[in-house]
């Protein structure tokens, strides 16, 4: 029942021109320019995307934009977040019609369901569909528990085939697995513990900050493939300052200012987030410019 998803797999962000209009241009580029760098799928309108901050036909319009640019070279995912099941359902059936590979569907926002609830909403979206589909776990920033329960409820599902990890403790990557076997696919979703995921069994990384760093995003992958332990760690530690950014309420701001500063996108977000002043972004700015002059690259990988 596997997806066959696997790798870094980036939470594109989505480009804005200066009147905050979607820049449908840019933000094709970015998709193309991260599938070039060798990424092995992509995700549009997650959290990093601005899911919520877009309109109903924005989102669909920038889907239609990514599968076309992306041209089946790797899976598209398109994120699913919307205020009731209902709206999620449209949703849903438009991105299967618009060609999405598959769906990373989260809770409905805002309202906090009791489990039955939650359960209700998974199994109503997936049966107005047959893409395969990935649960999106964030409980520090959804409120939210995919906990083994509501998991068991859905075992029956057979299109909802992956689970993104996004809780901080690393235990739940093993009681999963040990819970469930290899029924759902497993993915880190937190940057600052995509390695010890996959070290434990996860099928691969949910990532922000690849959207700056891709290519080092890549090699740690390809590390942990051929069981590179020594360089797997190596070019985790470089990362690690930047990765613990994915785990701030800010994240989208930060991602994207070191996007701009890597030269890859613009920082513009839409209100009610606003792009960094500051301390904060004299901090941010400092991180990106130290990572980017010690990049692994750079360095001789020591014996």
């Amino acid at each position: 029942m596997t997806t066959g998803w696997r790798g870094v797999i980036p939470a594109v962000t989505t480009q804005f021109n200066e009147d905050m209009s979607i820049d449908f241009e840019n933000t094709r580029r970015v998709q193309d320019a991260l599938v070039n760098d060798g990424v092995h799928g992509l995700i549009v309108m997650g959290t990093c995307g601005e899911n919520n901050s877009l309109d109903p036909d924005e989102k669909r319009a920038i889907l239609k934009g990514a599968v076309e640019v992306v041209a089946g070279r790797v899976p598209v995912i398109t994120g699913v977040s919307e205020f009731d099941t209902r709206r999620a359902v449209a949703y849903a059936r438009d991105a299967e019609k618009l060609g999405a590979d598959g769906l990373m569907l989260l809770p409905a926002m805002v309202y906090v369901p009791k489990p039955e609830e939650l359960i209700a909403h998974f199994k109503t979206v997936a049966e107005a569909t047959s893409l395969p589909i990935m649960l999106y776990n964030n409980p520090p920033a959804y409120r939210v528990n995919i906990g083994a329960d509501v998991l068991r409820a859905l075992e029956g599902v057979a299109n909802i085939k992956a689970v993104k990890e996004s809780a901080p403790d690393t235990r739940r990557f093993t009681d999963l697995i040990n819970e469930f076997g290899d029924r759902f696919d497993i993915f880190a979703g937190l940057d600052d513990v995509a390695l010890e995921g996959m070290m434990l069994g996860a099928k691969g990384w949910v990532s922000g900050l690849t959207s700056a760093f891709p290519q080092e995003s890549v090699a740690l992958i390809a590390a942990v493939d051929r069981s590179d332990w020594e360089e797997a760690r190596r070019i985790y530690r470089w990362f690690m300052p930047l990765l613990h950014l994915d785990a701030e309420h800010d994240l989208v701001q930060t991602i994207k200012l070191a996007e701009q500063i890597m030269g890859r996108g613009s920082e513009r977000v839409r209100m009610p987030r606003m792009i960094l002043q500051g301390a904060r972004r004299a901090e941010i700015t400092a991180m990106v410019e130290k990572a980017a002059a010690t990049r692994p690259s750079k360095t001789a990988k020591t014996a």
